[in-house]
């Protein structure tokens, strides 16, 4: 029974399920709903807790003993399955099968999960938890989402940001700083509150108050280059560079994204259907859309040079030299980001008729 995290207070409100599952990668919502379970079950009686973590040599019968032991102090308990790496083994899997058809009205059960792979998703034991209570995915709020995300949360503490194009300005100045830290955007929520009055808040007073908090996930670079957005794409670089990421794997995942979008140019120039040669590429998911706005319009010869930078950033993130490329790993990055995020950009515009070349000017000034 599948629940969006938002979902989940008027679920509580309608009444206490037996069990729950969280999984996703997503600490701060993972802890939100985690606590708003754990107070519904407080003050719906279950006034024991026991927590059970799944390690090696976990006692599986143990906890099938314990959800069956009623407590000679408390009528109700609260008991918590935590799995940190989301694989319960063979006798795992057979005893949470046999957990979830034992469930007594008496215990009410939180299990939580990491992020989890389609394959476990799939799996017979978690199949068992979804059929026995609702499952809620708790995903990282995207670029996108964030300002959004940050108004609603500015509301619940009686604050706002102004009306119009100046409020959007502020909403998307303060995600800039808290891009993929959800954790921390908290906290600099939490500042404001702290430091202001209920009401509206001017873009000075944020931008004195919040800090750079912003944590870049390698793998987000290349949506971001395809999306186009130059100034996002090179603060995500400088990001990764200040947080000691390993230039090899920053130009790895970005080539990746690069030789798949020349692969799928390639099939499409042979015929193919797009929906089809991305399915062919293994093309999923955000990037999916991505792919289907550039690929129109790209030239097959741009995607090419683009393959063939990626080649020569990868000598020299190893250690080569190239006469026409800086010989500092980060600044050839840079300048693949600007070459790829302007033919992306270039790509995706949809006039006819102004087909560019491969826009060289901005990357060798890089």
């Amino acid at each position: 029974m599948q629940l969006r995290p938002e979902q989940l207070e008027q679920r509580l409100q309608r009444g206490l399920d037996t069990l729950y599952t969280i999984h996703g990668d997503e600490p701060l919502l993972a802890q939100e709903a985690g606590d708003a379970i754990r107070a519904a079950a407080r003050a719906a009686g279950f006034v024991e807790r026991q927590v059970f973590t799944v390690g090696q040599h976990f006692d599986w019968s143990g906890l099938l003993g314990a959800s069956q032991a009623l407590s000679l102090f408390a009528d109700r308990q609260l008991i918590e399955i935590r799995i940190p790496n989301g694989k319960p083994g063979k006798d795992g899997s057979e005893a949470l099968q046999r957990y979830c058809q034992q469930l007594s009205p008496e215990v009410l059960t939180l299990v939580t999960l990491p992020k989890l792979d389609f394959q476990q998703q799939k799996s017979a034991w978690f199949a068992a938890l979804d059929g026995a209570g609702p499952v809620l995915k708790v995903e990282p709020v995207e670029r996108k989402a964030l300002p959004a995300w940050l108004a609603q949360r500015l509301g619940r503490q009686g604050q706002r940001v102004a009306s119009g194009e100046a409020g959007q300005q502020t909403l998307a100045f303060f995600a800039d700083r808290v891009e993929g830290n959800l954790l921390a955007a908290h906290q600099e929520l939490q500042k404001l509150a702290l430091l202001y009055p209920p009401g509206e808040l001017s873009f000075e007073q944020v931008e004195a108050a919040v800090l750079d908090v912003a944590r870049y996930d390698v793998f987000k670079l290349g949506e971001a280059v395809l999306a186009g957005q130059v100034a996002r794409a090179l603060r995500m670089l400088d990001g990764l560079r200040a947080e000691g990421e390993a230039p090899v794997l920053v130009h790895w995942t970005l080539a990746e994204d690069l030789r798949g979008l020349a692969r799928v140019r390639a099939a499409v120039d042979d015929g193919k259907p797009l929906p089809l040669a991305l399915r062919e590429a293994r093309v999923w998911g955000t990037k999916e859309k991505l792919y289907e706005r550039v690929v129109p319009t790209l030239a097959g010869h741009q995607a090419q040079h683009l393959v063939q930078a990626a080649s020569t950033v990868d000598g020299i993130v190893k250690g080569l030299r190239h006469p026409d490329w800086p010989a500092e790993p980060w600044d050839a990055l840079r300048r693949l980001v600007l070459m790829a995020v302007e033919a992306a950009a270039a790509a995706g515009t949809p006039t006819r008729g102004t087909r560019a070349s491969m826009p060289r000017a901005l990357a060798l000034h890089a």
